[in-house]
């Protein structure tokens, strides 16, 4: 093998790009490990597990540019960097506009074209002066960072307040603008409805469960999945809140958090109710996100929708726990409440003993790579973990497409669901995303199927058909 460590002084890519980065140098043929990411602390300490040379990074800081590739040949590594500079060079964009270089400020790059919205995506650590200095400047904040600090947190939010300006995050990775999509995002029509959600991929649920339905989406303003926290008090919750109540285009609000802190959820549901539209709460732990889609559709006078499914047959598949494998964490909780009542408690890590459901978009799992919703490595090799184990019957999955994610998810899925299927044990596939998406929704749902899996695009519904076939005891 050939190992390359190179630092890039100066040379900063904002977290999403450099995961995207190191998703196109994973499918370089002849490359076996790659890193490209800032020279952090915690980036350094992965470079050392992964067995790297350290001397090369003796002198480097977080504002550097890390790359590390392991490759079988000269010519591989060579191919590498190729796709690396191919992936981090700004192109044109397609509106004519030239995508870069990068502006060294947020103020700088919204003054380019009067943005008065500012997305930020930078290490945690910095994200509180970045959002100051766009807040101060009188722009919006959507900031994509997580790890920053909670009093941090609500500095921010108190500060958007006493401005009329709206803090969406941190920790905020789902949001859609006037119909723009920002971070990670489906392709919506436009729409009548507006949301507030502390969940990312539950508005994304809700935005593809409405679309389906024929209904669009014109604001869906994410708030980063601690606002409904104790700490926080819902500031950005109720602030949005309000903004949409104001907005004469919007029909219908729709507001969706992870159980959220007691007394807030209390607050909230006495600011939805003082709403002059009308507002639909969908908290998990006490509804489903295909329950509030229901709720807003009836709302607008829109016929009652039975989400559909490309189901495969698998009544005979072994008997056995149920695995989920999760993408999203709400999605992860309102599968959990979902099949609870027929499975009894479902464990959320995977030391738990019997059914356990697992958000590998967790933090702990996601600490130097990608999220899985662009690289599926970690859950790929979970599911063939759980193929071989013969105490598993049934594995659930989701899979999220839209702008950001995974270009082709199926294609790299599919391998090892039909191991999982010839194995004997059931795969269920809950999958969120629009006919507009760009990875083509119903081509990925026919791969799905094709590979033996059960695929359905109600979170809730996939859940109950994995919860029915794990209390169906059949044999292979």
């Amino acid at each position: 093998m050939i190992s390359r460590v190179e630092i890039h002084p100066g040379r900063y890519h904002d977290s999403v790009r450099l995961m995207q980065a190191s998703k196109a140098l994973q499918g370089v043929a002849g490359v076996t490990d790659a890193l490209v990411a800032m020279a952090t602390e915690l980036n350094l300490g992965l470079l050392a597990d992964m067995g790297f040379d350290m001397d090369a990074v003796s002198v480097a800081g977080p504002n550097d540019l890390l790359l590390a590739v392991r490759a079988e040949t000269e010519d591989a590594i060579a191919a590498a960097h190729a796709v690396l500079d191919d992936a981090l060079t700004h192109k044109i964009a397609p509106s004519g506009g030239l995508d870069g270089p990068d502006p060294k400020t947020s103020c700088s790059a919204a003054d380019r074209n009067s943005a008065n919205v500012v997305l930020l995506s930078v290490p945690g650590e910095h994200a509180f002066v970045e959002a100051m200095e766009a807040l101060v400047t009188g722009r919006h904040v959507m900031i994509f960072s997580d790890n920053v600090p909670i009093d941090q947190e609500v500095t921010l939010k108190e500060f958007g307040v006493a401005n009329e300006l709206l803090v969406m995050g941190p920790d905020c990775g789902t949001a859609i603008v006037n119909g723009l999509g920002l971070g990670f995002a489906n392709a919506m029509r436009p729409g009548s409805v507006g949301m507030v959600g502390a969940s990312g991929t539950g508005i994304q649920q809700m935005c593809c469960l409405l679309d389906d339905a024929g209904v669009g989406v014109r604001h869906a303003l994410g708030t980063g999945s601690r606002d409904l926290s104790e700490d926080v008090g819902a500031i950005a919750t109720l602030q949005a809140l309000a903004a949409l109540d104001r907005d004469p285009s919007i029909e219908v609000i729709v507001v969706i958090s992870k159980p959220p802190a007691p007394a807030v959820a209390d607050r909230v549901r006495a600011a939805a109710a003082a709403c002059t539209t009308p507002v639909v709460v969908t908290f998990m732990g006490e509804t489903t996100l295909e329950e509030g889609a229901g709720e807003v559709l009836a709302l607008l006078g829109v016929a009652a929708r039975t989400y559909g499914s490309w189901e495969a047959v698998q009544d005979d598949h072994r008997p056995g726990l149920l695995r989920g494998l999760f993408s999203g964490g709400t999605l992860r909780d309102e599968a959990r409440f979902v099949a609870m009542p027929a499975l009894g408690e479902i464990g959320k890590k995977e030391a738990d003993p019997g059914h356990t459901f697992i958000d590998y978009g967790d933090d702990e799992y996601t600490r130097g790579r990608a999220h899985p919703m662009i690289d599926q490595t970690v859950r790929i090799d979970r599911l063939d973990a759980a193929a071989a184990d013969e105490s598993v019957g049934v594995i659930l999955m989701d899979v999220v497409l839209g702008y950001g994610s995974n270009a082709d998810p199926s294609a790299e899925l599919v391998p090892s669901i039909e191991r999982a299927v010839a194995a004997g044990a059931a795969v269920v596939v809950s999958l969120c995303g629009t006919r507009g998406d760009p990875q083509d929704r119903d081509r990925q749902a026919d791969r799905l199927r094709s590979a033996g899996a059960s695929v359905w695009l109600s979170n809730a519904a996939a859940a109950r058909e994995a919860a029915r076939l794990a209390t169906t005891r059949t044999t292979a």
